[in-house]
């Protein structure tokens, strides 16, 4: 998986005729109107003209929502030897796309207002999917978990994702790691 690209001027111009014509559920007394869609500023190192460019490599299964060094190194360190215990653990394997996705936003705030740092999320395990197939194909939960994430109000919250340790359910399951509240 990958972390979202952000939307393009002619997805966010399609973006804003749909939300036009839809009715909020809970209207709220200000809403922000997006002006310009926010562009990820992406910085590519040049290379060294005495060294060849280095081939890409393969991106991991879960990429950190932040920065590579949001989390400390005893945190992965840690993370990676299944030493975390998490505080709160949801399921969605099994789920529909909708049920998933509503199940991970509700169960995010869950652990929020309880004060949990490590959220166990449990998808299932990842499989070759066509991004077409997404919504229908097995490994459809966990092709989206990212893009949920990045795109959901708690974006800012959370510190770090990463595969779970085998304890914990390894390729078919993912630690969120929260910021501490202040």
């Amino acid at each position: 998986m990958s972390a979202p690209r952000g939307l393009s001027a002619q997805e966010a111009e399609a973006w804003e005729k749909v939300a036009a014509t839809v009715e909020p559920l809970h209207p709220r007394a200000h809403v922000r109107k997006v002006d310009a869609p926010i562009a990820p500023k992406v910085t590519v190192p040049k290379p060294s003209p005495r060294k060849p460019a280095p081939l890409s490599a393969p991106r991991p299964v879960a990429t950190p929502i932040k920065s590579a060094n949001s989390l400390d190194s005893h945190w992965d360190r840690r993370l990676k030897s299944g030493a975390v215990q998490p505080d709160f653990t949801l399921d969605l394997h099994d789920h529909g796309l909708d049920a998933a996705y509503n199940r991970l936003i509700s169960g995010v705030a869950q652990a929020r207002s309880m004060g949990a740092r490590t959220i166990l999320l449990i998808t299932g395990k990842p499989r070759p999917v066509d991004p077409a197939d997404r919504g229908h194909r097995r490994g459809a939960i966990r092709a989206k978990v990212l893009d949920w994430l990045a795109a959901s109000s708690h974006h800012s919250a959370i510190a770090a994702v990463r595969r779970a340790h085998q304890r914990h359910g390894g390729d078919g399951a993912l630690y969120i790691v929260l910021r501490r509240e202040r």
